[in-house]
């Protein structure tokens, strides 16, 4: 048995809506489930993100801080283009001491999501020759 990929899944009170803005970040949609949709999947390259309507009945989750960090190989390109975009990212950070350089990217319930590029790429942070069992 091999691990092969994970998708972090963001609550969210529109689903339709965080599609949208996520296609907006380059992300295709492959699929809304529901009517009204109450889950959707979305991808970029290898990078997966579920979206799921949340439950009104009792308070939104939040995180402590990012829900999820995705690592790119350009940081700038990929600033320039949320930039473009009108997502409005957050300044590039450099040379935080996890040696990543990176951004975040708020969605339009308040989830904070990264963007960051490994300053040394190999192996990588929390990564190693020992990967665990999958």
């Amino acid at each position: 048995m091999t691990t092969r990929r994970a998708m972090p899944v963001i609550e969210v009170s529109d689903v339709a809506r965080a599609a949208a803005f996520w296609e907006r970040a380059g992300f295709s949609c492959h699929g809304l489930w529901g009517d009204p949709a109450e889950f959707a999947i979305t991808q970029r390259g290898d990078v997966t993100l579920g979206l799921s309507r949340m439950d009104q009945s009792v308070p939104a989750p939040r995180n402590h801080g990012w829900c999820a960090y995705i690592y790119v190989d350009d940081i700038d390109a990929l600033h320039a283009e949320f930039t473009a975009e009108g997502l409005s990212p957050s300044m590039i950070r450099r040379n935080e001491d996890y040696g990543c350089d990176d951004f975040d990217l708020r969605d339009p319930d308040g989830h904070l999501v990264a963007f960051g590029s490994d300053r040394d790429p190999s192996p990588g942070p929390g990564l190693s020759e020992d990967k665990g069992k999958g």
